[in-house]
């Protein structure tokens, strides 16, 4: 039995709306791109599952078994919170901004990779408290 023989997908996205989504994602690429290249890293990792992670470790100062912890779950998302929010620190921001690249992602990675922002390093945690 066809679950979806009653649904018309057909007009569920409009061709406008899908290069929107392209267009977002390609300009989350560059942030994201941006924001390693400022640390001091290849900005291309950003495009390869799981080594853009461990370069994110790199990043914020954490060991490379870290990587690990993303095959946990609920660990995952609670070590994903904890190195954006080390990724936040590291360039002199605080707790309001990590609520926003978690949240509005869309806004505040570029803030990060275009903006005024600078990275301090991981050891910037230490710095800001």
């Amino acid at each position: 039995m066809d679950y979806f023989s009653d649904f018309d997908f057909s007009g569920f996205f409009t061709t406008r709306d899908i290069a929107f989504f392209v267009f977002l994602i390609i300009f989350l690429i560059a942030s994201k791109w941006r924001v390693y290249e400022k640390a001091g890293q290849p900005g291309w990792a950003v495009l390869i599952p799981f080594y853009n992670f461990y370069i994110l470790l790199k990043i914020v100062g954490k060991p490379d078994w870290w990587v690990l912890l993303l095959f946990v779950p609920i660990v995952n998302m609670v070590v994903g919170i904890y190195v954006i929010h080390l990724l936040s620190k590291c360039f002199g921001q605080g707790l309001g901004f990590t609520l926003g690249l978690i949240l509005l992602s869309f806004i505040f990675y570029p803030i990060l990779g275009f903006g005024y922002a600078k990275y301090l390093g991981p050891l910037s945690e230490k710095k800001n408290e």
